[in-house]
């Protein structure tokens, strides 16, 4: 969960290390430039206080390290000990080392009678821990790593098992790419300064960051810095969301899918596709299956219209097509993704079409010369492969790896994982909140493909039906964690149904 201390900005727009450093250098050439640093302490002390330092804890570890991330640190210890918490005050740095801003917050909080311990002292209990180590200072692209001596720090802290609320980013958490650093600080809570960063939301983001709280230090920040990078959540897609229906309603309204794969042994993909279109509100659902047993196939969903595959591209009604769900990696799976690139229609690619895609020069050629819009739903093995790369690549830089194959392939991308990440062709991209680890089961990215075709065929531009798509996937699957304890067991075939009660609710506010 996010939480800003204002709505009167964009609160969910994403900034880079160095967009954040730009924003930091134009705030202090404004003409009354803020006291920036003094205001992050006093903002993260109120967190301290209103979120940490509860139900009677009142004794403090601070840890201060050897940067601005450790000026900000002095400005919380000081704020929290003028008001009487026990604050215990780690300094890893050397004051002749500090920028002149961390200088003036250690020495305040020396003349308001703190003290600097060198090491966190043996036999003395805490009950709460700051991070004030590295911040944005250790992302993984500055080339610095951590040392030994930190290891081992970051390992202690850990051990100890206090709640830890992180200054910025966790220490050791990269804050463009959520990548760790042969370790970092577990925190219950982060409070992240001037924007939100890629590194707290993707990647192992999520595992280390706990709570996040935006607090903006007041300033206008887009009039700063125009952000190019969002989160997606549910106050975005109830903007995007289908309207109401009208009395008079009939299912050609909601357009007609074909959805291409079911090849010999695979046809469960491509009816969980099918099952996910259907009940996220597409007209008509035509199943092209290349194992050419369209009439012997058992489905639950008897609405689903089963076709030969050749049969399916003889139809002249039909709003986008699905391509990959069970396809296979043989030429006939070759020959009708061919076929479907070729097609004037929307087109949605999972699954075996990556991979055909990442493994045959001339259809890759035939994506990018579409003229009609393409979507792309790669997990990081299938984006490794599109970028002739490989998954530790992928992962290292999930953020550059998304918007790298949006630019290739002039598709819009959503590359699957921890905080799924959409690129489109433009350069936008956006973080999805929704989500839990349920997902990572059999099906869910041909759940993922159903739902996304049936919002390209209802009427939605790509960029949308692929942004409502991925957050109401994992929406759906966060309501059906609550229903089942936890994530373990989750099947595809849930999803559909919880996805498509959520739609209805935010559609007519049920």
């Amino acid at each position: 969960m996010i939480m800003s201390s204002t709505q009167k900005h964009n609160s969910t727009a994403i900034y880079s290390t160095a967009e954040i450093r730009e924003i930091e250098r134009l705030a202090a050439a404004l003409p009354s430039p803020p006291l920036l640093m003094e205001k992050a302490g006093l903002a993260a002390a109120e967190v301290a206080r209103d979120k940490l330092l509860t139900h009677g804890r009142t004794r403090v570890l601070v840890l201060a390290g050897p940067g601005n991330n450790g000026g900000d640190a002095f400005a919380v210890a000081r704020h929290l000990r003028s008001w009487r918490y026990e604050v215990t005050l780690v300094f890893t740095g050397q004051r002749a080392t500090l920028s002149d801003d961390a200088k003036q917050m250690l020495d305040a909080w020396l003349v308001s009678g703190g003290e600097i311990l060198l090491d966190i002292p043996e036999n003395t209990a805490w009950d709460a821990l700051i991070d004030g180590l590295f911040g944005i200072g250790l992302d993984p692209r500055s080339g610095r790593d951590l040392t030994d001596q930190y290891l081992a720090l970051i390992d202690t802290v850990n051990s100890m098992k206090l709640p830890v609320l992180a200054l910025d980013v966790p220490s050791g958490l990269g804050s463009d790419t959520g990548k760790v650093r042969g370790a970092a600080i577990k925190a219950a809570m982060t409070v992240t300064f001037i924007g939100l960063k890629a590194g707290l939301l993707t990647h192992h983001g999520p595992d280390y960051s706990g709570e996040i709280f935006l607090r903006e230090l007041d300033l206008d920040v887009p009039s700063l810095h125009e952000p190019s990078s969002w989160t997606i959540d549910q106050a975005y897609v109830q903007k995007i969301m289908p309207l109401p229906r009208p009395a008079d309603s009939h299912k050609g309204m909601f357009g007609s899918i074909g959805i291409i794969g079911g090849s010999a042994g695979m046809i469960g993909a491509v009816l969980l596709a099918g099952t996910a279109a259907l009940k996220l509100g597409a007209g008509r659902i035509y199943l092209g299956l290349i194992a050419g047993n369209a009439l012997g196939v058992d489905t639950a969903q008897p609405e689903l219209m089963l076709r030969p595959i050749n049969e399916l591209f003889k139809l002249d009604n039909l709003n986008c097509l699905i391509a990959g769900p069970g396809l296979g990696t043989g030429p006939d799976a070759c020959f009708w993704l061919s076929c479907a690139l070729e097609s004037e229609l929307p087109l949605v690619l999972d699954a075996d079409a990556l991979n055909l895609l990442a493994s045959h020069s001339r259809i890759a050629n035939l994506l990018q010369d579409r003229k009609a819009s393409s979507i792309l739903t790669p997990h990081p093995a299938e984006a490794a492969r599109l970028l002739s790369s490989d998954i530790s690549m992928v992962q290292g830089d999930r953020m550059s790896a998304a918007a790298d194959l949006a630019e290739r392939f002039n598709c819009c991308v959503v590359l699957k994982g921890a905080g799924s990440i959409c690129a489109m062709p433009g350069g936008k991209r956006y973080i999805n909140t929704s989500g839990n680890p349920g997902l990572s089961s059999a099906g869910t990215g041909d759940i993922l493909s159903g739902m996304t075709g049936a919002f390209l065929t209802q009427g939605l531009s790509p960029e949308n039906s692929l942004l409502l798509s991925v957050y109401l996937h994992g929406a759906a699957a966060d309501i059906l964690q609550t229903l089942h304890g936890g994530p373990v067991g989750m099947t595809a075939s849930e999803i559909p149904d919880a996805a498509r009660n959520l739609l209805n609710q935010w559609i007519y506010n049920f």
